[in-house]
């Protein structure tokens, strides 16, 4: 990689990374930073971004090192950071200054225009997809793989309905849709999730006004033999063998008018439920680190959706971090970051 590891190594170091605060609490942030730079692939994710990465950052500058940007791209996602806020937190954070290895006795960090090119470049390229793919191989690689049984359900994430803009109207490429009682305006984010795992293997990004049951078969991998999904899923049963064959359909049965659900449609409800309520552990850490509930961060369902790539890429990584760890100290410590 141009003879650049991600870590940076250098040599002595100045005054402001002595160390002198002896006393320091390792707090939460630490602790979470700490684990995730260990299970996180960056060498892997910085093989999949290099061909793209430019080498210089302006005439005569070298850019950045690139495994500060990866840093700080998932430390957005994590903490569901803007631009000036991220550039902000390196100034501020000591956890942060560890996690990248910025020493800012010496080392110049980059400003919020750095790290905006540095996602645009990602959005540019698609790049989201791949992140995925490269983080479900490295779990996969610690025994944490997709097997035959997948999960569908979606999420509503809201967007700003602010009209100041040259078109004077909300984007016009999100939806609005109604739950419950409640109206919504945004997009969904709709996942197929490994019912044994609960790895989240594939994303669907679409306005919020789109039913659940239209994307359905683009959320499975084909190699199915059960299929979980909740009432809204209900009738898409040539969906699914559309896509895989093999496949059952354990979506839950929905009553109608006049016609309540029969005790022994109840008792399946109840035993599918258990095994679909794993998706609900998704969505839930999705909201824990930020992920859910923030909001549409860009414009546009084409940006919107790079984003929520490299976010369930964090998920998978967060609630599977445990068995890299074990993984990566007991297999293949060579896999491990610095």
């Amino acid at each position: 990689m141009r003879g650049e590891h991600i870590e940076q190594q250098h040599g002595q170091k100045t005054f402001a990374s002595l160390g002198f605060d002896q006393r320091r609490k390792a707090t939460r942030r630490h602790a979470f930073l700490r684990s995730m730079n260990r299970v996180m692939p960056w060498e892997d994710l910085a093989r999949l971004v290099e061909p793209y990465y430019p080498t210089q950052e302006g005439p005569g500058r070298p850019a950045k090192p690139l495994g500060w940007m990866l840093k700080l791209y998932f430390l957005q996602i994590w903490w569901n950071l803007s631009d000036p806020q991220t550039e902000d937190l390196m100034h501020d954070s000591h956890a942060v200054q560890e996690f990248l290895g910025l020493d800012l006795g010496r080392d110049r960090p980059p400003d919020e225009t750095t790290i905006c090119r540095f996602r645009h470049l990602l959005e540019k390229h698609q790049l989201g997809k791949r992140i995925l793919e490269i983080v479900n191989r490295h779990l996969e690689r610690a025994g944490l793989r997709v097997q035959d049984g997948t999960i569908v359900d979606a999420t509503i994430i809201h967007a700003p309905t602010s009209r100041k803009n040259k078109q004077g109207q909300p984007s016009p490429e999100m939806g609005s849709t109604k739950k419950g009682h409640q109206w919504y305006y945004g997009m969904k984010v709709h996942v197929g999730v490994d019912a044994e795992t609960k790895i989240v293997h594939w994303v669907e990004v679409t306005a919020a006004n789109v039913h659940d049951s239209q994307v359905m078969g683009q959320l499975l991998h084909g190699e199915e033999t059960a299929v979980y999904g909740d009432k809204a899923y209900v009738g898409q049963e040539e969906s699914i063998r559309d896509v895989a064959p093999e496949a059952k359909s354990f979506v839950l049965h929905r009553a109608a008018r006049n016609h309540p659900l029969r005790c022994w449609q109840e008792k399946l409800n109840r035993l599918w439920n258990s095994v679909r309520s794993g998706v609900e552990h998704v969505f839930g850490v999705g909201g824990k680190l930020g992920l859910v509930g923030g909001g549409c961060g860009q414009r546009g369902l084409k940006k919107n959706a790079e984003y929520a790539y490299g976010a369930v890429a964090c998920v998978n990584v967060y609630r599977h971090r445990r068995r890299l760890l074990e993984y990566l100290e007991g297999d293949s410590p060579a896999l491990c970051f610095g």
